[in-house]
């Protein structure tokens, strides 16, 4: 197993010295959506050790971030300038993006490094108490429970580690996964997840699983094309999903949001919020849209605490791309 490591590593670092800048950051952005590139990039991980591993995911990230025309960056850059209020200089933005990168780049090390190893995800994680409402929940309980996540680092390794051994959640999916995020979807599937695309009959399969008191898993700050309505999120319209306020409210069931936040022990902490009821509203667009804010409400305060460590790289508010600070 070391000489494989060895050769591996020395055949990556060959392809770092042996590109120029911008076509080797062309080649990592392509890992999202390429099969082939991830299913290398998780072999390479497997092997390398983690002192190697983040340095060259360090360099992706810069080689990445330095990209300012690029299609992910703009998008992170316009992100954390709505997450700044708004304000943050143009140099101050260049640093939050690098950083976001290097979250996102130790993240995706982390998940292919250990992620047939819940022995050594153990090692990484820790649940805080608030996160017991999750941990200390029966599979099937008198009442049924959505499940919120934000895309922040180490997020995707601790539910894939929750879901080896200590839960058994429904997990809802986006439909029709191509490229990379069919690899993903496949990768997640051999861990023992069951999943669920977001299709309308998706959602109504979640719908019966919290009558019968199971827990759905569902992302909510994935933006989506033509989302209707466009609830509020830092202050802006944002072109993100309500189907988890669609869920709760057909089922009669709360809501509560959940992270991974990396800390400076070096590990990945869970939090949950408290659980959200929903609100009634005679006019359910109304009630969609006003519950669907109340919850991107406490998401706002979980990512506020560490605003680089969310890591989107789609456009929450695509009408703002041509403003931010240069």
């Amino acid at each position: 197993m070391k000489a494989v490591g060895q050769s591996a590593n020395h055949q990556l670092l060959f392809l770092i010295k042996g590109s120029n800048q911008r076509t080797m950051a062309n080649s990592i952005e392509r890992l999202t959506n390429s099969p082939m590139a991830l299913k290398f990039a998780a072999a390479i991980a497997q092997v390398t050790p983690p002192e190697l591993g983040y340095s060259i995911s360090r360099l992706a990230a810069r080689l990445i971030s330095s990209r300012r025309d690029s299609r992910q960056v703009r998008a992170v850059r316009s992100n954390q300038w709505v997450v700044a209020g708004e304000k943050a200089s143009s140099q101050s933005l260049d640093l939050a993006v690098q950083t976001v990168f290097q979250n996102s780049a130790h993240s995706i090390y982390d998940l292919y490094h250990y992620g047939q190893n819940p022995g050594a995800i153990e090692r990484i994680y820790c649940c805080d108490s608030s996160f017991q409402v999750i941990t200390d929940r029966p599979e099937f309980d008198r009442r049924g429970l959505v499940v919120a996540g934000l895309h922040m680092v180490g997020f995707d390794l601790g539910i894939r580690w929750l879901c080896m051994d200590q839960i058994k959640p429904l997990v809802l999916t986006i439909p029709n996964p191509e490229g990379g995020r069919q690899t993903e979807f496949e990768s997640r599937r051999k861990t023992g997840m069951r999943l669920v695309p977001a299709s309308v009959s998706g959602l109504l399969q979640a719908i019966r699983f919290l009558h019968q008191g199971g827990m759905v898993v569902t992302g909510i700050d994935r933006p989506v094309l033509e989302s209707d309505p466009q609830p509020h999120f830092f202050g802006r319209q944002a072109a993100l999903p309500c189907h988890h306020i669609f869920l709760a409210l057909k089922a009669q069931v709360p809501v509560v949001v959940v992270v991974s936040r990396l800390e400076q022990d070096g590990k990945y902490h869970l939090y949950a919020s408290a659980p959200i009821e929903m609100d009634s509203y005679p006019n359910r667009l109304g009630e969609l849209l006003i519950n669907t804010e109340k919850v991107l409400a406490v998401a706002e305060g979980f990512i506020h605490q560490a605003p680089q460590q969310w890591l989107i790289p789609l456009p929450v508010w695509p009408d703002i791309m041509d403003i931010v600070p240069g």
